[in-house]
């Protein structure tokens, strides 16, 4: 499945045309993240083009990122990261949310996947740009194993070294 991404798209009405033109093209999978700032554009994108019948919400691969910031719990318990997730999801649903990256407090982050994967608004859940020995170590202590690891591989790089156990 080939993706389209939405990093550094900031405007949000030109977020919005390049995610429906994207889905006129037959792009069915979106990739955005909260820190990018346009997930609502992508949100509104994909209302726009089911409501014009362009696609089912079904056929679409919506997926996002947590930027890893501070952490905590509000009073009545949900942790913040949670919240954000709820502020800002593009859909009924995602069906993959990633940490962005293995920076922070990124084990209290990912109780807070845990939490909404196991609420149903995350299909599947995993990490983005984990080093293996960090993804190793991290493996070792969390509930639910990451069911990705999204990592940037540019072709033309000559440094697989980065990637090496």
């Amino acid at each position: 499945m080939l993706g389209f991404g939405v990093f550094k798209v900031t405007d949000k009405a030109e977020c919005k045309q390049a995610v429906l033109n994207a889905i006129r093209t037959g792009y069915r999978l979106i990739d955005t993240a909260a820190v990018y700032d346009n997930e609502d554009a992508v949100g509104e994108a994909v209302r726009e083009a089911i409501a014009e019948g362009l696609c089912t919400r079904e056929a679409l691969f919506i997926t996002s990122k947590l930027w890893v910031r501070g952490h905590g719990q509000h009073r009545d318990g949900e942790s913040r990261d949670c919240r954000v997730i709820k502020k800002n999801r593009a859909s009924e649903y995602f069906d993959l949310y990633l940490l962005h990256q293995a920076m922070g407090d990124y084990f209290s982050a990912r109780r807070a996947l845990e939490e909404a994967y196991e609420a149903g608004t995350l299909k599947a859940i995993g990490v983005s740009n984990f080093y293996p020995h960090v993804l190793a170590n991290f493996c070792e202590t969390v509930r639910i194993k990451p069911m990705v690891n999204q990592l940037n591989c540019i072709l033309i790089s000559r440094s697989p070294r980065r990637w090496k156990p």
